[in-house]
Formats: structure tokens, sequence, C-alpha cells
């Protein structure tokens, strides 16, 4: 089996929503898994350590699932134009993956949701791409002949898919959900097509 960590940090369950809807596309690919794994929040102090366990929705990632992927895909709400602190202390607790080379020639891709519509959407899809480059990972967006890219009036990008959460905004729009599911099949097939031939 083909298996694509979606590793998505999520405060109010914007962006763990659309971690499912993209688990959907990665699915309907035959032979390839969705694994759905989040990461702690940070905080400003040390004295407070999370639970092992979270106490409601996708499990912690771990640095072995990150390894053993065969596809990865970033998830972040919108902070200040960039990902979330949580979610950028897991990727930069990764330097041994660089030094061994163990992403090197994975595909991997973004996604975020913010709550505003002009809110940093692209800047922080492609600040999120940085490391994976680093990584050595080959970057999958979206295509611009996906036709709910011309259409959509809230979120999507070329560069992931994106949502616009706020203003009493709580479902996602059947063009942010068409765009989750497209890209998530693209992530399968692409890294179906690469696992035999892996780029170092």
């Amino acid at each position: 089996m083909t298996q694509i960590l979606i590793l998505y940090y999520s405060r109010y369950g914007a962006t763990a929503e659309m971690a499912n809807h993209i688990a959907r596309g990665v699915q309907e690919v035959d032979g390839v898994t969705a694994l759905i794994r989040t990461v702690p929040d940070v905080s400003p102090t040390t004295s407070q350590v999370e639970d092992s366990i979270p106490a409601e929705g996708a499990p912690y990632a771990t640095l072995e699932e990150l390894r053993d992927c065969d596809g990865l895909i970033l998830g972040s709400p919108t902070h200040f134009g960039n990902m979330a602190a949580a979610l950028k202390h897991f990727i930069d607790s990764s330097s041994g993956l660089w030094f061994s080379g163990a992403l090197s020639g994975k595909p991997a891709g973004v996604f975020t949701s913010t709550s505003s519509m002009h809110g940093g959407h692209e800047s922080t899809l492609l600040s999120m791409m940085i490391p994976l480059l680093h990584h050595g990972m080959v970057v999958v967006g979206i295509p611009s002949q996906e036709k709910a890219l011309s259409e959509t009036r809230s979120g999507g990008t070329p560069y992931g898919p994106s949502r616009l959460s706020g203003a009493g905004k709580d479902e996602l729009t059947l063009e942010e959900r068409a765009l989750c599911r497209a890209f998530g099949a693209r992530m399968s097939r692409t890294a179906v097509a690469l696992k035999s031939t892996r780029i170092s």
C-alpha cells in the first residue's frame, strides 16, 4: 500500500475539516491510504507537557510516521501569513530526516484555512513549501485545469487548497470541497508514480 500522511494543526476545527476532505480524495485512488495526524500546541512556558494522546481528533504525529510516508500533505491555519507555530515546531524537529534524506524524492503538498478573504492564503502555502523543498520533496499543487479553481469565490489556489472560514462561514463551499478532494487524488496518483522511481 502507498500511504499519504496528512499532517495538520487546527485550533478550532476548520483545518481539520479540510484534512478529512483531502483524505477522501487520497483514498479515491486504488492502493492508497490516508494517515491523518495532528501536532500538539506549543506554549511560551515549558512547565506544561501535553498528554501523549489528544483528548479529541487525530492522534499526534511521530517522526517515524513522517519518515515512512510515501507522500506528505501539510495543513495549517494562516497565522499572520505563515504556518502556525505548532506545525513549524514539529517540522523543525525533523532535521534527522533531512540528514538521512528520508523524505527526498517523495511528493508533498500544502493546504490552509483563514478567516479573512485576503488573510494570507497564498503566502502561508508558499512558506509551508520551503521546508519541504529543503527536504528534497517534490511539491504538488493544483493545476489550472481544475474547474473549481476558476469558479471559487472563497478559498482555493494553484499552490494548494485553502478555505475561507470566518464571518460565520461554518461549512466549506462546494468548490472548496472539490479542490480538497481533487488535490488529495492528485497527491495519491503522484505518490504511486514516484514510489517505484524515487528521485534522490
